[in-house]
């Protein structure tokens, strides 16, 4: 493990929030994280434009073309002398324009991306939204961003993207105190977590963006006074519903530990006005689920990284305090949802190693030979250890609560025991997502 020992600390000594420096990247093949191609689909009878360079355009037509989707996506390419003849607003708006003319079928919302190389140069963006919605007044227009600067401050492209989700929802003066909304999955909740069923019986309907079959309904979601999310990237759109249309927020967190997921659901019951409720035969099969998959793995080490779920730190620490043994964790920053857990491990499990996965060095990490067998939980983890038996989790597959935890583990002992072929796996792009692949 020459490469990773070289670049990898152990979790004693890693800083907070930053572990490692940036630099030039490398992007390990592992291709099961959403990108703002995937996420985009999610709403109902919208219709994506990207503008951009053909070179950028290569990455997102065979998103949608892995996806099935080609029907729901077009684009207009732009060259070089448009940036030197003040024409770039009225191309986009005149390229964009053509697209819906040629449409069997007039959308009711329309995604317009525009790429880095337009916003360096200035391009006004507003305007070309307003001049859109001018013509076409049927239709609602939203920005979104295809650029990769963004990741390095502010709003990333995933969190921006989460956002412009739902612009299109539109100010409701009928607040229903009897609906909620989830905000932010890319995955419909798995609806036998506890949480579900608890809401039913209470009267309470539970709407998300991805079990929306029609612009109507996804419209509904502007009814619900209450907004939750608990993916942190969905924070920020959440937020911004809170000041636009009025509803309430309260973001929780996807996590493992018994204190915090108990603490979630007594806010959450505050919020809605209901007695706190009683998850205990749930906690006591989650602890058993956990207590079953360590008999069956035994000393196996455990691999983890960081798309397999946002609180990679809290599941390590769930798994360590039940037994297993996690040797370690590819992440390259953490967020501030992280700082108790890491604290926790430091004091505790001080030799967990924390690797990154993109440090341009990484690229020689799939190449290293391993002694021992790993059970990864996550596709980077799996790509970097070569590992066959590994848990396909991408950011939490819509598992939450104590049932969430139920199900991981018996992912885990499937893992354990049913290999899968690695490179044909990891290659599908947007987990969840039809492929054609």
């Amino acid at each position: 493990m020459a490469v990773t020992e070289n670049i990898s600390v152990s979790i004693g000594k890693a800083q907070f929030p930053q572990v490692f420096p940036g630099g030039l990247e490398f992007n390990p093949p592992a291709r099961g994280m959403w990108n703002i191609v995937h996420t985009g689909m999610l709403l109902p009878e919208a219709h994506q434009i990207f503008v951009c360079a053909r070179g950028c355009l290569r990455g997102v037509i065979l998103t949608a073309a892995e996806m099935k989707a080609m029907h729901r996506m077009s684009w207009v390419s732009i060259e070089e002398n448009d940036f030197f003849d003040s024409s770039m607003e009225d191309n986009v708006t005149e390229g964009v324009t053509e697209v819906l003319k040629k449409l069997p079928r007039r959308p009711p919302v329309v995604l317009v991306f525009l790429s880095c190389v337009q916003l360096f140069a200035g391009v006004d963006f507003p305007e070309i939204i307003k001049q859109l919605g001018i013509r076409f007044p049927d239709i609602i227009f939203v920005d979104c961003y295809m650029n990769p600067t963004m990741r390095k401050s502010g709003l990333t492209p995933d969190q921006l993207m989460r956002k412009q989700l739902f612009v299109p929802l539109k100010k409701s003066y009928k607040m229903d105190r009897k609906a909620v909304n989830l905000l932010g999955s890319d995955f419909p909740a798995d609806r036998e977590c506890e949480l579900f069923p608890w809401l039913e019986r209470n009267g309470i309907t539970c709407r998300e963006i991805s079990r929306c079959r029609s612009f109507a309904e996804y419209q509904k979601m502007a009814e619900s006074f209450l907004n939750f999310t608990w993916i942190p990237q969905a924070a920020a759109g959440a937020e911004e519903l809170v000041s636009r249309l009025g509803q309430k927020h309260l973001h929780l967190p996807m996590c493992y530990g018994d204190r915090e997921i108990e603490s979630n659901y007594a806010r959450f019951a505050e919020a809605l006005a209901l007695p706190e409720p009683d998850f205990a035969i749930q906690k006591e099969q989650a602890a058993e689920s956990l207590k079953k998959a360590l008999q069956i793995i035994g000393s196996t080490g455990i691999v983890l990284d960081y798309t397999a779920t946002p609180r990679v730190l809290s599941l390590a620490r769930r798994l360590l305090e039940a037994g297993f043994n996690v040797k370690q964790i590819f992440a390259d920053v953490f967020i501030p949802g992280d700082r108790e857990d890491l604290e926790f491990l430091q004091q505790h499990f001080p030799e967990i190693v924390i690797t990154p996965t993109l440090h341009v060095n990484m690229r020689f990490a799939a190449k290293e030979k391993h002694d021992e067998k790993f059970l990864a939980i996550g596709q980077k983890a799996a790509f970097y250890t070569q590992s066959a038996n590994f848990v396909d989790l991408v950011w939490g597959r819509g598992f939450y609560g104590y049932d969430g935890i139920s199900k991981i583990a018996d992912l885990m002992i499937r893992a354990f025991r049913e290999p899968k072929e690695l490179k044909q796996v990891i290659q599908h792009k947007g987990w969840g997502c039809e492929s054609c692949l």
